[in-house]
């Protein structure tokens, strides 16, 4: 996955009509074979056949994954992506490569990684019913569960919701978890979250009850005014990863350590790293977090795994 062209083995259309550069994406269904999740390390196994290892995610999800003006993929997942192929190259040969194919949302790429029909996907929030399905890496980020709505209209609170219309994302933790916030919420389902956005600018809702990362993505990277995301903490807080197959160590191995070398490339300050984070989470970017946190949560993680020591980034070049 070292350069856009090297993720796709075609291009096809949308449903929306737009080019994506990604290979198959009509439906699971038509990609390769299971791979028999069960097996040991039966992804890596299969990739030093076939030659590649493919990963899902919902293509039109900033700052995780959006379509460049090219129809390529880009983003926080896709740079991410692309540390892991370079580390599966190391492992495998040169001959691997990472493949993306989208789908609809986090909980068909949870089933298809599940299933052994993917071997990996970016951006999964953690919840301890899809543990027992995957396995989860180290995370990559932090988000949690927000309402989308509009400006100076629903507060975010319980009561607020009572009686109200509000988009959720068919099998999200969203879904799952509008009842007991406000059992008197009527739920819309939508396959994706960028229709529930839809539904919300045409106010067929009240509200969109998401992960709060992605809500904040789909608002900037369409320039919504008149939009606010409440409350002001998350109703539910989580980690997100990366997910694999569970009982294949060696592919967690090689994803664990892209990101561990990404985080800390990050805080020496290497231009490579920092390009592949700023743009998506840090204050100039998609999420606008202030560096400092995302500093302090970048060395929380490693700091988990490893002993931390930073080295000097090289000095800049005089002008």
């Amino acid at each position: 996955m070292d350069s856009p062209a090297a993720v796709a083995s075609g291009s096809i259309r949308s449903r929306h009509g737009r080019a994506l550069a990604l290979g198959s994406v009509a439906c699971l269904c038509s990609l390769s074979a299971p791979v028999p999740a069960s097996a040991a390390d039966a992804v890596l196994q299969q990739a030093a056949t076939s030659g590649e290892v493919l990963m899902v995610g919902p293509a039109d999800s900033p700052p995780l994954v959006r379509m460049g003006p090219k129809g390529e993929p880009e983003g926080y997942a896709i740079d991410l992506a692309r540390r892991i192929d370079r580390q599966l190259k190391a492992e495998l040969g040169p001959s691997v490569r990472i493949r993306f194919a989208p789908v609809d949302n986090t909980t068909i790429s949870v089933e298809a990684v599940a299933s052994g029909r993917a071997g990996l996907a970016c951006g999964v929030p953690f919840a301890w019913d899809r543990e027992k399905l995957v396995d989860f890496t180290l995370p990559i980020g932090l988000s949690g569960l927000r309402l989308l709505t509009a400006s100076g209209g629903l507060d975010g609170s319980p009561a607020s919701l009572a009686g109200q219309s509000i988009a959720v994302v068919e099998g999200s933790l969203g879904a799952g978890f509008l009842g007991s916030l406000e059992p008197s919420a009527k739920a819309v389902s939508f396959p994706t979250l960028p229709q529930a956005v839809t539904a919300l600018e045409q106010k067929k809702v009240a509200g969109v009850l998401g992960d709060a990362n992605l809500l904040a993505g789909l608002r900037h990277e369409r320039r919504l005014s008149g939009v606010a995301l409440v409350p002001e903490q998350p109703y539910v807080s989580y980690g997100v990863g990366c997910i694999v197959p569970e009982n294949n160590s060696r592919l967690l191995n090689v994803v664990n350590l892209a990101i561990a070398s990404l985080f800390q490339g990050y805080l020496e300050g290497r231009p490579d790293a920092v390009s592949s984070v700023a743009p998506w989470i840090g204050p100039t970017g998609v999420l606008a977090v202030p560096t400092d946190r995302v500093r302090a949560f970048f060395e929380s993680v490693l700091i988990t795994r490893e002993g931390l020591q930073l080295a000097a980034p090289a000095p800049a070049p005089r002008p």
